[in-house]
């Protein structure tokens, strides 16, 4: 195989041909952005290439000026010696997989994705390529997910068996709450749901894109008393769960979306009382699934667990190896 457009550098991966960096880990000339978290999206490049949702994300999170230069992801572009496109990962809003191909083999950076549908952003597309990149969040055979909608149910029959508590979910601001409301909606929950302030701007701006998330209402006690949230829905960011936000509420049932509430210790040293096992990555069967469908010619490993994988791979007689790039890690509650 001749040399591919990418190697490994102490910013991320880089493309020497096009002279930018895929989620670089600091600020660099110039970034092209898979999507908004915090762990892929940084501030301070000096010029960032994103889908449009994604730059309009990253301006909310860090302020308009988060970069000297944006440009919106659209078709296919040649940046140097390279061609570029951007294509749905079914993660979160604007997410998107970063084809690079150039005279060598092509690579498909996948970012963060997710293959079960979600009804707050396009879903996964398969990109044919020579070389795949991907996570490896929940790349364990323990990691099988349930079906969201199941754990939606289980969160409203104990809504329907406790109506003198409130339910109080801890979901990441960026994707999970948004993914949470829609299941929600889709259910049958009609009525209103509160959501913490921390919420408002990413819920807001959902809904201008076409989310939509129905009757949301602040979560704030001046406006009522606690008697007002029986036998309501909450929803806030996991770090306002440590805080006294979370004690304003009537014998609340603390519940919390991740991908990691399938590991029970995380949901005891949570406190949790009803885990959800809700997800916006990629479970071990949808990984190994993924692989062989696009069946590369290389399969390249980051972000998480990679001995499992590579050791699948390697009894599927399939070429992979660990890109060992420091400083991905989840934001707290965003599996």
């Amino acid at each position: 195989m001749a040399a591919p457009p990418l190697l490994t550098r102490p910013e991320g991966l880089y493309c020497p041909s096009g002279d930018f960096f895929i989620d670089p880990l600091r600020p660099v000339p110039r970034a092209l952005v898979t999507h908004g978290h915090a762990d892929h999206a940084r501030s301070g490049h000096g010029a960032v290439l994103a889908t449009a949702q994604t730059l309009d994300i990253m301006a909310i999170r860090y302020g308009e000026e988060f970069t000297a230069s944006r440009q919106i992801a659209d078709g296919k572009m040649q940046i140097g010696g390279v061609t570029v496109s951007f294509h749905p990962a079914g993660h979160v809003l604007g997410s998107a997989q970063i084809l690079v191909e150039g005279a060598g083999p092509s690579v498909c950076v996948s970012g963060d994705f997710a293959r079960v549908p979600n009804p707050s952003c396009a879903p996964f597309q398969l990109v044919p390529c020579d070389i795949f990149v991907t996570e490896a969040t929940f790349a364990l055979p323990v990691f099988r997910h349930p079906a969201p909608e199941d754990e939606i149910a289980r969160l409203l029959a104990s809504v329907a068996a406790f109506p003198e508590r409130a339910h109080l979910i801890g979901a990441y601001a960026l994707g999970k709450a948004q993914r949470v409301i829609m299941l929600l909606r889709e259910a049958g929950w009609d009525g209103p749901i509160y959501i913490h302030g921390a919420l408002q701007r990413l819920c807001d701006y959902h809904i201008s894109q076409g989310v939509a998330l129905g009757d949301l209402r602040p979560a704030t006690i001046a406006r009522g008393t606690k008697a007002d949230f029986a036998g309501q829905i909450v929803i806030g960011p996991p770090s306002a769960f440590a805080a006294t936000w979370a004690q304003r509420f009537p014998d609340p049932v603390i519940a919390f979306a991740s991908g990691w509430m399938s590991v029970r210790a995380r949901a005891r040293q949570r406190g949790v009382e009803l885990p959800l096992i809700i997800s916006d990555h990629a479970d071990w069967p949808d990984l190994t699934r993924t692989i062989t469908e696009l069946d590369p010619d290389e399969t390249w490993i980051t972000h998480g667990r990679e001995d499992a994988l590579l050791r699948w791979c390697a009894l599927e007689g399939r070429a992979a190896r660990p890109l060992h790039l420091v400083g991905y890690e989840d934001e707290e509650g965003e599996a």
